[in-house]
């Protein structure tokens, strides 16, 4: 038997979009609903380093930064360019700063300048070198209660006894070269001890922003319905008026008197839908993406006729498939000492680059003849002995299961190494000089590695004459195997700038808005800073509660 509930807004997913879709509808008087298909809220947004990329919003003109709307619009149309109209555009960005503040004011959620964490294109106009994103400040589980207990783990969760913001990460990784490492551990320690002794429980990063916005929902009385995965849209009369859906074994008829606002992620867990849209070589092995996300909310959206778009993108970055999963890429690849070879042993891009773009170009160069799926990152012992690894600090030997696995390989010479990998020896030998010398002029004109400013925030320092360029020179070498890895997709329905959702023809299905990774991004085919995902994600999702 069918049960039938009914409400205002009824809201598919609770992550970022979702939730922020949920405070906006319910704080206009909207009785409001939240289905869950995970057994946890939060999805991608929980799992990340929460990161949110809003131009010109009120915390980050409190901390001095020089952004202004002109400021935002030029750079915005640079990165993303005609990909995305630019109605969509401005939508999100002069709703943005609002959708900042609306949350600070509805939640016990707060927000934090991002300082020095660079804009990803820096050098065009509009482009902040000291970035303009934000991210959470600490928020204390202990204000969800029992609740506290369904929040979605991190992706790498932060060690016991810290407190760690996604800045801290920065310096944390140069423990061994700079006196801020160290400074930065003894920092995380000491404002864990001091929230702890205050009875908090303390989380930073995804766990806060997830939490913060869920404490909102309770305080507001949104419930949350977890384990109840949608089925179908439900549509009345050409507008969508509810959504089937299951919950522990019985099938709901979930009524919405105004409109139903999908925020249900996107489809990185589909493999069907992978190799439909994307290139190959593709699958689900390589994202970081919450397991749920299947894309269900997309193919409901696509039967009730939306168009889809940007479904051949994902927000990609290297990663390594390491055996207890992959591992997405970021600080390793930036720190000086290494590069990436293809199959032919060259090198091919800028790996200290915007991770989309490194991928971007993976696929770009990838041919039956020379791949760069996988392509191999190639360091050293120098390399091993400064610097952090995932959670493998300085010095230490990395965990035995990554050799056994084939992600990684060691050996004493590049010959040797080019045959475990199976590459021409000459080639890698001659990629390792030719980077070397590079390395010791301190410029690298093959692929400009160092030019950008972004290209410094993860670098080293203290080294000398460039900061993202070390010579690769103590023996044993090592290689490891870099894959297409992603935090999640990147298309789906495509909306106005309402967050409604539209059809071919551009007519606006009613009753029927999307946010999240389940409508196609308005950074197009680009990322224009830390936090691109969750800016316009948490934005649509409130231009979606207000004109819901």
């Amino acid at each position: 038997m069918t049960t039938v509930a009914e409400y205002d807004v009824v809201v598919v997913g609770a992550g970022a979009a979702g939730m922020t879709a949920a405070l906006a509808a319910q704080s206009r008087g909207l009785q409001t609903i939240v289905i869950e298909k995970g057994a946890k809220f939060g999805g991608n947004s929980a799992r990340s380093g929460a990161g949110i990329w809003v131009p010109n919003n009120e915390v980050i003109l409190a901390a001095g930064v020089p952004d202004t709307a002109d400021k935002a619009r030029q750079y915005m149309a640079r990165v993303v360019g005609s990909t995305v109209s630019a109605a969509r555009q401005q939508a999100f960005l002069s709703a943005g700063p609002a959708a900042i503040s609306f949350i600070v004011r509805n939640s016990p959620l707060r927000f934090r300048y991002m300082e020095s964490y660079s804009d990803y294109y820096p050098e065009f106009y509009g482009g902040m070198p000291n970035g303009r994103s934000v991210e959470p400040a600490v928020f204390d589980l202990n204000i969800l209660g029992a609740e506290a207990q369904n929040l979605l783990p991190a992706y790498v969760p932060s060690p016991d006894g810290t407190v760690v913001y996604t800045t801290d990460y920065r310096w944390l990784n140069l423990i061994a070269r700079h006196p801020q490492g160290l400074a930065t551990a003894t920092e995380i320690v000491t404002r864990y001890l001091a929230l702890a002794a205050q009875g908090q429980r303390p989380v930073t990063m995804g766990q806060a922003l997830a939490g913060g916005l869920r404490a909102g929902l309770m305080a507001k009385g949104v419930p949350v319905w977890l384990n109840c995965p949608l089925n179908e849209l439900y549509v009345e009369n050409g507008r969508v008026a509810g959504v089937w859906a299951t919950r522990q074994g019985n099938e709901y008829l979930i009524k919405a008197r105004r409109g139903v606002i999908v925020c249900s992620g996107g489809f990185e867990h589909n493999e069907r839908m992978r190799k439909e849209w994307q290139s190959e070589p593709i699958g689900v092995e390589w994202t970081v993406g919450a397991t749920t996300n299947t894309g269900d909310g997309i193919e409901a959206g696509r039967r009730a006729g939306a168009e889809l778009k940007l479904m051949d993108d994902a927000w990609w970055g290297p990663a390594i498939p390491l055996p207890e999963g992959p591992y997405f890429c970021l600080a390793e690849r930036t720190l000086p000492g290494n590069i990436f070879v293809n199959s032919a042993g060259k090198r091919f891009v800028n790996e200290a680059a915007p991770y989309s773009d490194v991928v971007h170009v993976m696929y770009e160069k990838n041919t039956p003849e020379v791949s760069t799926i996988p392509c191999w990152m190639i360091t050293d012992q120098k390399y091993r002995n400064r610097y952090l690894f995932k959670t493998t600090a300085p010095l230490l030997e990395l965990p035995q299961s990554w050799y056994d696995s084939g992600a990684v390989h060691k050996a004493w010479t590049l010959d040797d190494l080019a045959r475990r990998i199976n590459v021409p020896a000459g080639n890698l030998k001659n990629s390792v000089v030719r980077f070397n010398w590079q390395a010791f002029t301190g410029r690298d004109p093959d692929y400009k590695r160092g030019d950008s400013h972004y290209d410094h925030y993860f670098a080293d320092p203290v080294q000398w004459p460039n900061e993202c360029l070390a010579t690769l020179d103590i023996a044993p070498f090592y290689a490891f195997k870099i894959v297409p890895g992603d935090l999640g997709t990147k298309g789906g329905m495509l909306t106005d700038t309402k967050a409604r959702v539209v059809r071919p023809d551009g007519s606006v299905i009613p009753g029927f808005y999307a946010a999240g990774n389940a409508s196609a991004a308005v950074m197009g085919h680009s990322y224009a800073g830390a936090g691109s995902t969750l800016g316009p994600a948490m934005t649509f999702g409130y231009l979606a509660g207000m004109d819901v």
